[in-house]
């Protein structure tokens, strides 16, 4: 048989929605046939009857599995006495407390059937749902009772005199209460007691909710359950909630971003206890779980610009004890672009982090890496070294700062074997809204660096600037239409162009830029034709992703860019490509394939340009 499936450690692709489904065994079964029949009339505030035809459909299982058997007799009966909870519970939820529903088997009441009735003389087995669901009642009186403060206005949680009562409004109103009672750091608020009264003869509900908001209580000390490799101290340390702020139920939340955020556990659960210590304040319990701390893996990419690229790399995320990340990795780029291996690019480096060092909300970072470039634009040998120190100010803005020494060996348009030792202090503040890092749909995106920077070897002193910007958004609720769109530029002052090293330059084209043209392809060519690199840089592109399915999209896409020799883009000239790409959706982002045109191609760019990755393009 030919294969349907491809297996990549351990992650399905392309497989069918049967395919994830086992056959499952049915012990002594049953079939049956269903029929839900509405009676009566039921309108609603919009004269709609649709949406409650198929709120009752989807609240009964017999429906839902119509054609697959149950297990028996006993497996229809309690299925059908399980259906008709449902049923009558999706009445209250469209606000209809005087609805009735009966349900016969084989023309028998349900409330009539004994457990042991036999009812396979008679399959399939009739089984019809009656539903008559009378008129939706509205609110009448409605009164919240307790002591704090924040409890004076019971439309503040959706609780109108006059809106339709729907049970869900309810249940939501009472958790909105809770809320903002735990905001208030009152940890152990709760709904103590509800009366709900149904006036059949005006079609309203009174209703009155009762609350217990408990007393005001700080935070008090933190316990640390199922850390076992990891120090439990440091795990407490990084939770970073204070003993003695009051209670603040999104200081929890933070926590156990930040917990998660560390790599080494595979689930986080961090909560304040249910009963207060006998000083008053309320214990937090953080409760980890610890995965496997060594990891390795391979890559591959390939472009039809830029030819094939292999990497692989190694890993520990708990080197001390404390979260301390160490990563070796290594990578060659250019496979089949060259047939010289001195001419490859290559990377190998050695990275470490150590979390928590100033505050919770600090990390340490330092790299050493040798690499090797050869590009049309330059020919590059370097050592580098770096460190700096990243800050998460807030869940969405993170600062980060450092300290980069760079010894490099330059070939460029300028320069043959020149020598550069480059110390430059990059700052970086990003802002990210989006509401998931490999594939959004909705927020944005921004992102600002500035890097000073200082040649040693040749005395030149220049200052790199560069703003990024992507912002996305759904165009309809199932988010299978998605508007992406990204703006990037930058400008260095303070040196010459030929002063400044030719990887510390400015360029655009290829796979993350402008896609259609070559790596480094588009901005000023020096007299063969070559890429110099430029001062100032401006990039955008616009991506529709179309969902064909829940696992493929189908990206139409555009993308511009600019390089300038001068500071502000003098002389530069606007360069577009567009083409069409293919996402798949895994468990760790969508692969993404694309294919783009030039559109405004000039001597030595490519025909097209095919592009291969994971991720989407940005």
């Amino acid at each position: 048989m030919p294969a349907q499936a491809i297996e990549i450690f351990g992650f399905k692709l392309f497989e069918s929605e049967s395919e994830d489904k086992d056959d499952v065994f049915v012990a002594d079964p049953l079939n049956y046939s269903v029929t839900l029949d509405i009676v009566g009339a039921f309108p609603t505030a919009s004269g709609a009857d649709d949406d409650l035809r198929d709120d009752l459909r989807a609240a009964s299982e017999l429906i839902r599995e119509e054609g697959s058997p149950v297990s028996g007799s006993v497996g229809l009966i309690s299925t059908a006495s399980s259906d008709f909870e449902h049923l009558l519970g999706a009445l209250y939820e469209d606000a209809r407390y005087g609805g009735v529903v009966n349900v016969t088997l084989a023309g028998r009441p349900l409330e009539s059937l004994r457990l042991d009735a036999d009812l396979s003389v008679y399959e399939p087995v009739p089984v019809v749902f009656t539903v008559e669901p009378g008129p939706q009642f509205t609110f009448g009186t409605v009164a919240l009772r307790g002591e704090a403060e924040s409890l004076r206005e019971p439309s503040n949680y959706g609780l109108e005199p006059g809106a339709i009562a729907r049970s869900t409004t309810i249940l939501a109103a009472e958790t909105r209460i809770v809320e903002a009672l735990q905001q208030k750091g009152r940890p152990l608020a709760e709904v103590s007691g509800r009366q709900v009264v149904a006036d059949h003869a005006t079609n309203t509900l009174d209703v009155t909710i009762n609350v217990d908001a408990g007393p005001v209580a700080p935070f008090g000390t933190t316990s640390v359950d199922g850390a076992e490799k990891v120090d439990p101290d440091f795990v407490a340390y990084m939770a970073g909630i204070e003993p003695g702020t009051v209670y603040d139920p999104d200081a929890l939340e933070a926590a156990e971003k930040r917990l998660k955020s560390l790599e080494v556990f595979s689930s986080v659960a961090v909560r304040g206890a249910e009963t207060l210590h006998a000083d008053g304040s309320v214990p937090v319990e953080v409760g980890v779980a610890e995965r496997k701390f060594r990891y390795f893996g391979l890559g591959a990419t390939f472009s039809s610009t830029e030819g094939g690229g292999l990497e692989a790399y190694w890993g520990h995320r708990n080197l001390l004890g404390r979260a301390e990340k160490l990563r070796i990795e290594g990578s060659v780029a250019g496979i089949g672009d060259t047939t010289r291996y001195q001419d490859l690019t290559y990377r190998g480096a050695l990275l470490f982090e150590k979390p928590g060092v100033i505050a919770p909300a600090s990390t340490f970072t330092s790299e050493f890496a040798v690499e090797q470039e050869d590009s049309d634009a330059y020919r590059r040998f370097s050592v580098i070294g770096k460190a700096g120190l990243v800050y998460q100010r807030t869940e969405r803005q993170t600062l980060s700062g450092g300290v980069e020494v760079e010894y490099a060996r330059l070939t460029d348009s300028f320069s043959v074997e020149q020598e550069t030792l480059t110390v430059a202090l990059p700052l970086e503040f990003v802002y990210d809204a989006r509401n998931d890092t490999l594939d959004p749909t909705r927020g944005y995106r921004l992102l600002a660096h500035l890097e000073p920077a200082y040649e040693t070897l040749g005395g030149n002193s220049f200052v790199k600037i560069r703003g990024e910007g992507s912002v996305y958004r759904a165009l309809d609720e199932a988010k299978r239409f998605v508007v992406a769109g990204r703006l990037a530029a930058g400008t260095i002052l303070g040196a010459d162009l030929d002063d400044i090293p030719a990887n510390r330059r400015y360029y655009a084209g290829g796979g993350g830029s402008v896609r259609g043209y070559a790596y480094q392809g588009i901005g000023p060519r020096d007299a063969a034709g070559d890429p110099t690199g430029g001062r100032s840089y401006l990039e955008a592109s616009a991506e529709l992703r179309i969902g064909v399915t829940e696992k493929i999209a189908l990206v139409p896409f555009i993308d511009a860019g600019a390089v300038g020799a001068g500071s502000w883009l003098e002389d530069a000239e606007l360069r577009t490509g567009a083409g069409v790409g293919v996402r798949y959706k895994t468990p760790f982002g969508p692969l993404r394939l694309d294919v783009a045109i030039p559109l405004d191609r000039r001597a030595g760019d490519p025909d097209y340009g095919i592009y291969a990755g994971i991720g989407q393009a940005f």
